[in-house]
């Protein structure tokens, strides 16, 4: 089939891949003419596990192809995705979907025959309504369906969660836009993957329903941990004895300093605020969102505090800024609240990440970039874990402690047991132990 993906982003750019891995012909749409020089050379503008090699294979096999013109794009597909950001909006939390209704507006202008526009932007519910209304407004006589398909792509894993979901949710009723759908996914209909087929409202909803559930999670056990370290008890052995439960679940229940990266925080804001509208507050979600903001700045007291209340003066090495491991993704990362606040006490920071340093540097100061892990950590009095990557799970230990002044380790992510970093004659703090 023949698909556009107006947005060449994170979903856009996967997913246009993904589609072009399953054989369909897909051309990737974006305004910007800089990213399109740079993928039409080959370049990927962002960092995740085998993309690039997936993007030249489908590019060179004449799959896949970059365009800055939507005209050509739009007016030969059978369906258009809209892929574009939808960023929350100041002040207020809202999804900025300004630039879906501006895609779906110059989209209405292009198409062709009968043609399916499908919002894979993470959207409120009701966007799809008013998407319909553009494109029936600028062009009557368009023949067209509005589908919602919103994506489940883990940072990190999105290649494999594309073509091995564990579901995928379509949001239609027009019998001729489900056709069109199938055959896109026909691959995953060959893995028996689950294809729910429901309401388009009900699957813009799902999306955000997915993200605030798993963000409570998150929360819940972190909030565990805090517990945990008042009455003397293990969080992760807490992790394991309710994640054995089948009605829970082990995923996400790994305490840390607090959810980050480009949906759980826009997604849970944006779906509070719609529930305020409607006059349905959730305040779970609400209740979420505040405790995972508190909770970034905590982690910067729980660092200070094990440096002996006192970090003036002191280096700080930090191991890992971006939200999570395998991306470059900055966005929401607790290293954003946590690194400004050790420098707002007087901490010289040191740090050092795999990926994210480049786009790490746009938004944090006065930081030293250093080459590698053991560079990071030379005379450092602490050294602080924020993100897991898995470089840092096997570290030499006798070789770190030569390499810093002092022995203080302050582990976010729980990667270390804590008879291993003491037997090494390292202070060790972890998070709910």
């Amino acid at each position: 089939m023949r698909v556009a993906m107006i947005g060449t982003g994170y979903v856009g750019l996967v997913s246009g891949a993904c589609f072009a891995d399953f054989g369909h012909d897909v051309i990737c749409v974006d305004k910007d003419s800089s990213k399109i020089e740079q993928l039409q050379a080959g370049k990927i503008p962002i960092f995740e596990p085998g993309l690039a090699h997936l993007v030249e294979t489908n590019a060179r096999e004449g799959r896949l192809s970059f365009t800055t013109e939507l005209k050509d794009a739009v007016a030969n597909a059978d369906a258009v995705f809209i892929a574009v950001g939808t960023p929350s909006r100041r002040g207020g939390g809202f999804a900025d979907l300004s630039y879906v209704y501006q895609a779906a507006a110059e989209i209405a202008e292009e198409i062709d025959g009968f043609t399916v526009i499908v919002n894979k932007s993470t959207v409120p519910v009701g966007t799809g309504d008013e998407v319909e209304k553009i494109v029936e407004k600028s062009r009557p006589a368009n023949d067209f369906a509005i589908v919602s398909n919103p994506e489940f792509l883990r940072e990190g894993a999105a290649i494999d969660d594309f073509k091995r979901p564990d579901r995928v949710v379509i949001g239609t009723d027009d019998e001729r836009a489900i056709a069109v759908m199938k055959e896109l996914y026909r691959p995953l209909f060959l893995n028996e993957t689950p294809i729910l087929f429901t309401a388009r409202r009900s699957a813009e909803l799902i999306k955000y329903a997915a993200n605030a559930f798993l963000a409570t999670k998150i929360t819940f056990i972190n909030e565990m941990a805090d517990l945990c370290e008042k009455v003397g008890a293990d969080v992760q052995a807490i992790s394991r004895g309710i994640g054995l439960d089948n009605r829970i679940g082990s995923k996400f229940l790994n305490a840390g300093p607090g959810y980050g990266g480009s949906c759980f925080p826009k997604d849970t804001l944006a779906l509070a605020h719609t529930a305020q509208e409607v006059g349905a507050p959730l305040q779970i979600v609400e209740a979420v969102i505040q405790a995972n903001d508190a909770r970034k700045e905590t982690m910067a007291d729980k660092i200070i505090s094990a440096c002996g209340g006192d970090v003036s003066g002191k280096s700080i090495a930090v191991l890992g800024v971006a939200f999570k491991p395998n991306t470059d993704d900055m966005r929401y990362a607790p290293a954003l609240t946590i690194l400004p606040a050790l420098q707002q006490a007087g901490a010289q920071i040191r740090a050092f990440d795999p990926e994210a340093m480049e786009e790490a540097a746009k938004e944090l100061t006065q930081v030293q970039w250093c080459s590698d892990t053991y560079d990071c950590a030379k005379d450092a009095d602490a050294l602080v874990i924020i993100t897991e990557w898995n470089q840092f799970r096997a570290l030499d230990l006798g070789r770190l402690a030569e390499m810093m002044r002092g022995r203080t380790v302050i582990d976010l992510r729980n990667i270390y047991q804590v008879s291993e970093m003491k037997s090494a004659g390292f202070d060790y703090t972890g998070v709910g132990r």
